[in-house]
């Protein structure tokens, strides 16, 4: 019986981690698992060591005032591991978390087997980060089909197996009809964010943005339950009336339905890829955050769609350039501009092919190439 010790730090690793667990009970039904994730593994039943939000927090000046709290579930979690013995530990994502508690763990087992889930995106910046990694790392499940080749050579093993957005399933036509018989037929989707500090540093500047949100729109906006609240005060005084979700099947809805939408950048654009769903992307962080990563960028463009794609099709409005007028201009053009609109979804579905549509489930992958180094 195999025992495997998971970790994941954030909603999109979450949604990961489900699909590669219910990809494990299928190849073995058996298999034990333990570790660290959100209601997403949470309902495929693993029992969180502690809430995966207190990992869920990003750039230099936002993670410095939680370090003490983040060194102190580091710990946890690698004695966590150490007590399970697991057959090997999953990582998944989240990194800068991930691979301390790997490096922790192999300090007193060295012989520890360590897979790690999404390969470094060392295409886009800081590309020694894949020869550090493989220091505490044996084998990668990649995303995207360009990065094995760029793991081996970091002296990694790695398989691509597809994103898990292309199998995820979409709205049906009564969910579609649930949810505009209370929004009516234009839906202006907007998306500040799956972290408290994303939403607390986007939601302003959405919110003004959408000053010009073309007359008739109604403004959705789907959320976490844990970050409800905080949406709801975020977006008290938007135009559009806005409606917050949380439900899945109104989430599907919404990105099915929706004209266009407004998004914070991130995993979220594929999800909108998959849905058909033209968007434009923003992000802001702290001036010194952006001035590090803007400075390690490799590639032109910081939206998934975009680079696999290898068109940017889809407006971002990164950093500085995250201001409301352009960013509501160019929402506001994509709202209206049905040719602009159908120049994206031609690019998101080439996207989706590109990451494994049509194929075998991308977590069922996963599952099978981890299930392949256990048994090595």
């Amino acid at each position: 019986m195999t025992r495997l010790f998971l970790i994941a730090g954030e909603p999109s690793g979450d949604r990961l981690g489900a699909a590669l667990m219910a990809g494990l009970r299928e190849l073995e039904p058996d298999v034990e698992m333990a570790g660290i994730g959100g209601p997403a593994m949470a309902a495929e039943g693993l029992h969180s060591l502690f809430p995966m939000e207190d990992l869920s927090v990003m750039g230099v000046t936002e993670v410095l005032p939680r370090l003490p709290h983040l060194l102190r579930r580091r710990d946890e979690a690698a004695a966590a591991v150490l007590a399970t013995a697991p057959d090997a530990l999953v990582t998944i994502d989240s990194p800068d978390f991930c691979l301390r508690v790997a490096a922790r763990a192999r300090r007193t087992r060295p012989d520890l087997l360590v897979i790690h889930y999404v390969a470094p995106s060392v295409w886009a910046w800081r590309p020694g980060r894949a020869t550090r990694m493989a220091r505490h790392v044996d084998h990668v499940l990649a995303l995207l089909p360009f990065e094995p080749p760029l793991m081996e050579a970091a002296g990694m093993t790695c398989d691509f197996v597809g994103h898990p957005v292309v199998a995820e399933p979409q709205a049906t036509e009564q969910e579609i009809g649930a949810l505009t018989d209370t929004t009516g037929p234009d839906i202006a989707l907007v998306l500040p964010g799956s972290r408290r500090g994303e939403v607390a540093r986007l939601a302003p500047v959405f919110g003004a943005a959408l000053g010009q949100l073309p007359a008739g729109f109604r403004v959705v906006v789907p959320t976490v339950p844990h970050l409800v609240d905080t949406v709801r005060q975020a977006v008290r005084d938007w135009p559009g009336d806005p409606l917050v979700v949380t439900d899945p099947a109104q989430k599907r809805a919404t990105f099915t339905a929706a004209r266009a939408a407004l998004a914070a950048s991130g995993t979220v654009s594929l999800e909108l890829a998959a849905a058909g769903t033209p968007m434009v992307i923003a992000y802001d962080m702290s001036w010194l955050t952006w001035q590090i990563v803007s400075r390690m960028m490799r590639v032109d463009t910081a939206t998934l769609v975009n680079l696999i794609a290898g068109d940017n099709v889809v407006p971002e409005f990164l950093g500085p350039a995250c201001h409301p007028g352009p960013v509501g201009e160019a929402f506001a053009r994509l709202l209206t501009d049905a040719d602009a609109r159908e120049a994206q979804a031609q690019a998101l579905s080439q996207a989706m092919d590109l990451l494994g549509r049509g194929g075998e489930p991308p977590g069922l992958r996963a599952a099978r190439s981890v299930l392949t180094q256990v048994r090595k």
